[in-house]
């Protein structure tokens, strides 16, 4: 009997030490599980974060979605993603509407934002989803209580059968009962899990301690527990060969519970049993190992490269930016980074935000200066646009002109204007060119219809004057004075009455009519100027006793010379105003030049005649 009891006791210590070490591994694992499981929540966060091209209504169509789903179906992470996106949202939309403001002339201070009714709508969603999740909560943990409660039952009564030492192996199916109730009954709140734990613990190493189970039943409660942990073993071998890494990990944890749950097996097979398990668990643990190994590799390498990307951007010069062409180009540079960055997978959770502030703040400048520019740009393109149909207007007004030469240069002044006038919106620019093209071209056609004909009247008017040039250089010295003054005067009556030449051949033929005629005053005109001279004398003579007609000559002869003198000093004036730049100017000033010098002949004539009728009163 003694013998018995101490094997009994010995099997009770082997019992107990497997469960212990059954139970501190399953703890240890347990505890790597949670840290790497919060890892990878932490990442699943990370990579959900940060959607482009949401809208509000569309988040608010997620979170009515999400509070229709069961409590325990809501996750925390999901709630704070949806806020996060929203509000980002909201505060692109603030941003907006704060910039309207002050650009009204509004004060910063004065500004108060909208009410939003997405944004009310928004918030009663999340008011029902929170009061859900409390509801959900205090459910739980009114079930862990209940759990908690039930649970100390159990020991209790545990310790009950064991302090019964005389019918304990009569009790031996009710404690397994017990045993496997305490197994199914649910969690306990972690603040008392762990206590509970060791008082239960406590009542089971009492109730071994009084056990005088036979040895048959011990190795069959022993064989079931063997072809349980096999099971496990099995299963969580299998697992190798799941690709999903964090299925396989989640599902690994799943049969540590398991293990955890099950009894002993033979002390000869324990440790055999064990390290299959250990072993088959530890590939699953190295390949979640790498897993996240891998992933916090790429995530520094995405960080180094949104840095890369960050500082790449930063070094742009958008002061300088000048024209259509210059924006346009670093729009082009801009979105390219963005692109850029969209292809990055995360970094890590701490970089990964920051990063992204840090890389929209400066497209957010970008967009703004280049919002700026195009808003002046947009001011002058009106200002322009009126300038130009201005323009139209008065082309239009001018095209059925028929004073040919001067509305030509009106028109090719208006198209000189219109070249310095800078740029329209692409959609008017089209239209407003070809409104003044057409009045241009209008005009233009019927000047080329109508001056074909007096082009042809100009060579034959040009062909007139060459002729009569000719005729002038035939005049010789031996003609009479007076038939070569009166061949003169016919010959310059001709020219008179002849129409315009060609422009190109007009200063030309002129300068050549003027030599032949400026020549021939030379030989004749003088002569016949002084013989003018000489019989005005010879009347001033004849009136000499009629001082009347002296003074009444003299006064017509003042009043002419009054009068040259103003044209004279009206030429003079005009002159030193005019800027010759072109042949066409150049010829104007030879003819103002040449008027000048005929009204100094002129007053110097009058001088002398005034001076002859002086000598005689």
């Amino acid at each position: 009997m003694e013998m018995r009891e101490q094997s009994l006791d010995q099997e009770k210590d082997l019992i107990l030490n497997e469960e212990q070490v059954d139970v501190q591994n399953a703890t240890d694992v347990m505890s790597e599980a949670e840290v790497v499981v919060e890892e990878f929540e932490m990442a699943q966060s990370q990579e959900q974060e940060g959607v482009a091209g949401e809208t509000k209504e569309a988040v608010l169509q997620k979170a009515v979605s999400l509070a229709e789903k069961p409590a325990s179906e809501i996750g925390r992470d999901e709630v704070s993603r949806l806020k996060q996106q929203f509000y980002a949202i909201r505060r692109v939309e603030l941003e907006q509407e704060k910039a309207e403001f002050l650009e009204k002339g509004n004060e910063a201070s004065a500004f108060a934002a909208k009410e939003d009714e997405v944004e009310e709508k928004f918030k009663e969603i999340l008011s029902v989803i929170k009061d859900k999740k409390a509801e959900y909560l205090a459910e739980q943990e009114a079930e862990k209580q209940k759990n908690y409660e039930r649970k100390a039952q159990i020991i209790e009564e545990i310790k009950v059968i064991a302090a019964d030492t005389d019918n304990v192996n009569r009790t031996y199916p009710r404690f397994k009962e017990l045993q496997q109730e305490f197994k199914t009954v649910g969690e306990v709140s972690p603040t008392v899990a762990t206590e509970q734990w060791k008082q239960y613990q406590d009542a089971i190493e009492s109730f071994y301690d009084q056990l005088k189970v036979n040895k048959e039943l011990r190795d069959y409660d022993f064989k079931k527990n063997l072809e349980t942990k096999q099971l496990l073993c099995a299963e969580a071998e299998k697992l190798a060969e799941e690709s999903d890494v964090i299925v396989a990990f989640k599902r690994l944890q799943e049969l540590h519970d398991k293990w955890r749950e099950t009894g002993p097996v033979a002390k000869e097979i324990r440790e055999d049993i064990w390290s299959r398990f250990k072993d088959a668990s530890a590939v699953i643990n190295k390949k979640y190992q790498a897993f996240f190994e891998e992933r916090k590799l790429r995530e520094q390498e995405n960080e180094t490269a949104k840095i890369s990307i960050c500082e790449r951007i930063e070094g742009l010069d958008f002061d300088s930016l000048k024209g259509f062409a210059a924006w346009d180009e670093m729009t082009k540079i801009i979105l390219g980074a963005q692109d850029d960055w969209k292809k990055l997978g995360f970094a890590s959770k701490k970089m990964n935000n920051a990063l992204f502030a840090r890389f929209r703040e400066t497209c957010d400048k970008f967009f703004e200066k280049k919002a700026e520019y195009f808003k002046t740009v947009k001011d002058d393109l009106a200002l322009n646009l009126e300038k130009k149909i201005a323009l139209c207007e008065k082309a239009e007004a001018l095209k059925e002109r028929t004073d040919w030469k001067k509305a030509t240069d009106e028109f090719i002044a208006l198209q000189k204007e219109w070249k310095t006038i800078g740029g329209v919106a692409k959609k008017h620019s089209d239209v407003v060119w070809k409104r003044f093209l057409a009045a241009c071209d209008y005009f233009f056609e019927e000047k080329k219809k109508k001056t074909t004909d007096v082009r042809q009247v100009e060579q034959a008017n040009l062909k007139q004057k060459k002729e009569i040039i000719a005729q002038l250089g035939a005049i010789t010295d031996e003609m009479s004075r007076e038939d070569a003054i009166k061949m003169v005067k016919d010959l310059m009556t001709q020219w008179q009455k002849i129409g315009h030449v060609p422009y190109r051949e007009k200063d030309k033929i002129y300068d050549a009519y003027r030599a032949k005629v400026n020549e021939l005053y030379e030989r004749l005109d003088m002569r016949g100027a002084k013989a003018h001279f000489a019989n005005f004398e010879e009347n001033v003579s004849e009136m000499s006793g009629d001082e009347n007609k002296l003074y009444r000559e003299r006064e017509r002869l003042m009043r002419n010379y009054e009068q040259k003198r103003n044209e004279l000093k009206t030429y003079e004036n005009n002159l030193g105003f005019f800027n010759s730049k072109s042949k066409s100017g150049d010829s104007m000033l030879r003819d103002f030049e040449r008027k000048i010098q005929r009204i100094k002949e002129d007053i110097e004539t009058l001088e002398k005649k005034i001076k002859v009728i002086d000598s005689h009163l």
